[in-house]
């Protein structure tokens, strides 16, 4: 967390209100919440009134999903999403085949992990009047590939069909601006701009009404119901504003750190493949995916473990389950490649020093996962 964001949440544990309540304490509470949401609309170009809290990322992007499809299900029931999208999206769409008769489809993306506004405009003019939702993500969160937003919005938009974006990965180092790229559904979370971990929104465009996944007090529009978490949304604000002041001064800083460590290991390992785009602004700044083969990402995570190193095996969501990377499979590597896969992620906290300490580990602790994997 930014420091900032750890301080105005502190001071906001120690007040009382809940922000539904009309006694005084409940009224402040609800200031908190209500000055929060302004600023997070304005950095995101929204209007406050698009701007509904959530627990964070997943919850967000299943109320999309599935709150979207069941608003639009007697219109059609045809449900598009790329087939690298996080596992949020995905499972939900899962579910909704599985549960509610959707008819999932995931678009194939190219070589480095972009999906095309032909290959969306193809698949929706198989049946456009099927139908009922398109989710592609904005920013991969295993190989950072950005994708062409609003262009794949438009695509959507010209045959009237509604369009989500899951904006995790990019809001703290892209210029996420929701009324310019014309997605009616966008998701967001806290801890990925520096803020706490169990808060985030969805932005739904005026007039946009998912049927809701939760149900009780009638929150945020009677759209999400639950209690407010007022010191994580007055926090979650404060790392939205501070990473928007920074970002691009940030993003240039990261791009630097990333290239060299991409530059580094490649030097260092012979045969290691970066996978997603090459440096620039078709890849997150902050993002780095090599493929080491020979070696089990798991083996290979554990080795750099011990030195101190933080990495991952792809999305955190799925760390501990053997079974390869599916951004990997979709952007057509092989199974050995996918699993023998690590993601690098950079942040405010990364300095040159941590990548310099990667370079040094990594040639070492890719000889003994390969001597591991061939007994």
């Amino acid at each position: 967390m930014l420091p900032e964001a750890i301080e105005v949440m502190t001071e906001e544990l120690a007040e009382l209100g809940n922000p539904s309540s009309l006694h005084n304490a409940g009224r402040r509470a609800r200031r908190v919440v209500e000055e929060s949401r302004e600023q997070i609309a304005e950095v995101l170009n929204a209007r406050p009134s698009e701007v509904i809290f959530t627990s964070g990322g997943t919850e967000a992007d299943n109320l999309a999903v599935k709150g979207l499809y069941w608003a639009r299900r007697d219109a059609g029931r045809r449900v598009l999403v790329s087939s690298i999208e996080h596992h949020a999206v995905l499972d939900s769409v899962r579910w909704l085949h599985s549960h509610e008769g959707a008819d999932a489809e995931y678009l194939d993306v190219d070589g480095e992990g972009i999906l095309t506004p032909a290959a969306l405009t193809a698949a929706i003019e198989a049946d456009p009047a099927s139908v009922a939702l398109v989710s592609v993500m904005w920013a991969n969160n295993e190989v950072g590939a950005v994708q062409p937003i609003a262009d794949l919005a438009e695509a959507a938009h010209t045959r009237g069909i509604m369009f989500h974006s899951d904006a995790v990965q990019a809001a703290a180092q892209l210029p996420v601006d929701f009324a310019e790229s014309g997605v009616d559904a966008l998701t967001v979370t806290s801890h990925k701009l520096g803020g706490p971990i169990g808060v985030g929104a969805l932005l739904l465009r005026r007039g946009v009404e998912p049927v809701p996944v939760l149900h009780g007090g009638g929150q945020e529009r009677d759209v999400r119901s639950g209690t407010l978490d007022a010191p994580a949304i007055r926090a979650f604000a404060t790392a939205v504003v501070i990473s928007a002041e920074r970002r691009e001064a940030e993003a240039k800083r990261l791009a630097v750190l990333r290239d060299d460590l991409i530059r580094q290991i490649l030097d260092a390992v012979p045969g290691a493949v970066l996978n997603g785009p090459p440096a620039g602004p078709s890849r997150l700044p902050g993002n780095a995916h090599f493929s080491f083969p020979g070696c089990e990402g798991d083996a290979l995570l554990m080795l750099l473990d011990a030195k101190d190193i933080a990495c991952s095996t792809g999305s955190a969501c799925t760390a501990g389950v053997a079974q390869p990377s599916h951004v990997l499979l979709a952007m057509g590597a092989d199974e050995d490649r996918a699993r023998g896969s690590l993601r690098f992620s950079l942040g405010h906290s990364s300095t040159q020093e941590d990548v310099d300490a990667v370079a040094t580990a990594i040639g070492e602790a890719v000889e003994r996962a390969r001597r591991a994997a061939s007994r």
